[in-house]
């Protein structure tokens, strides 16, 4: 069992840089930690991932070269560095967890990102 509580969100005009954080408690060594976001009126989409053993990332075509995911292995605590915050990023912004080759099973309450023009 894995708990997750995000943290960091806010309000940030455009171009500016947010930091979230995502607390994960239980068995996560092996677990592939993500950031997915959810804008209002559409559906939850992938924004990046990180493999806690190998360190492996993945990200979206849409933050790639503006979001960095980071790992503070003392903290148990997966990172979404946001740069060049645009106002399309505006979303609320959970953090998943899963198991390899199963589904996003864990998932944290979501923290509200909002990027004004």
């Amino acid at each position: 069992q894995v708990q997750l509580v995000e943290s960091g969100g806010g309000l940030v005009q455009a171009g500016a840089s947010l930091r979230l954080s995502c607390a994960a408690s239980g068995r996560t060594f092996y677990y592939v930690m993500g950031w997915f976001r959810q804008a209002p009126g559409k559906g939850r989409e992938f924004v990046a991932s990180f493999t806690w053993n190998t360190g492996s990332t993945a990200y979206a075509d849409s933050v790639k070269g503006r979001f960095t995911i980071s790992r503070d292995n003392a903290k148990k605590t997966v990172y979404l560095q946001m740069n060049s915050l645009k106002p399309d990023d505006t979303a609320v912004y959970y953090c998943a967890a899963k198991s390899p080759g199963a589904g996003w099973d864990f998932w944290g309450q979501g923290t509200q990102v909002t990027v004004s023009s």
